[in-house]
């Protein structure tokens, strides 16, 4: 299988350099690398176009700026990766595998990086759980062959939870892989909140998704 990094991004000038950087060992290899820009209003774009095959513009929204970057995308499987995100050595040869040995998709397990050591904790929950539950965050790098993803219509057009709502529709399709291998992401965002403030947050929002609110409602609770 030729596989594709889909990669949703905005106002990401800042550090999108050397992350892309960190894939073109994966580009010698034959990855394919599709950057979905959601209207940066900075030189993301621009930046990218040279280290990615191919740099497209699309509307606002992680949904659907990775929809719109699997639509063009070439692979026989797609990896979501967050521009926040790095890939540990051996990734291909891991995702190659689980697909060759029959799951139709999968995660890696987490490593959140920053100061607050609680953050360890948060990343270990996040991995159980994950496990526990066959649901994956975005945040995990999830890979899917395409077939799968066209089999349960892409990500849902929401502005929050599409990687939950789109594992509970894999799901039906079969369990995930779930790779022992660590993504390493940035924990901007719970530094930026507090550690315990983010937690109490991100669990209340789940709570509110599967008790049955709206995305629309929780991305304004989100934001």
């Amino acid at each position: 299988m030729r596989l594709s990094i889909v990669m949703p991004v905005l106002d990401e000038a800042a550090g999108i350099g050397p992350v892309l950087a960190a894939l073109q060992p994966l580009r010698a290899q034959g990855v394919e690398l599709v950057v979905a820009d959601g209207g940066s209003g900075d030189a993301t774009p621009a930046l990218a176009r040279p280290l990615a095959d191919a740099v497209i513009g699309t509307p606002r929204g992680r949904a659907r700026q990775m929809n719109a970057g699997a639509a063009v995308a070439r692979g026989d499987a797609l990896l979501f990766l967050h521009a926040d995100t790095l890939l540990p050595g051996g990734a291909l040869a891991a995702v190659a595998s689980a697909l060759a040995g029959g799951a139709a998709w999968g995660r890696f397990d987490v490593a959140i990086d920053g100061r607050p050591r609680m953050l360890r904790v948060v990343a270990a929950m996040m991995n159980r759980r994950s496990r526990w539950s066959g649901i994956a965050t975005g945040d995990q790098a999830i890979f899917v062959t395409r077939a799968a993803f066209r089999a349960v219509g892409g990500f849902p057009d929401q502005p929050l939870m599409e990687d939950v709502e789109l594992s509970r529709r894999l799901k039906r399709l079969g369990r995930p892989a779930c790779l022992r291998l660590r993504v390493h992401t940035a924990g901007r965002r719970w530094e930026r909140r507090g550690v315990w403030r983010t937690i109490v947050l991100m669990w209340g929002l789940r709570l509110g998704y599967f008790l049955g609110a709206s995305p629309a409602r929780l991305a304004r609770w989100y934001r």
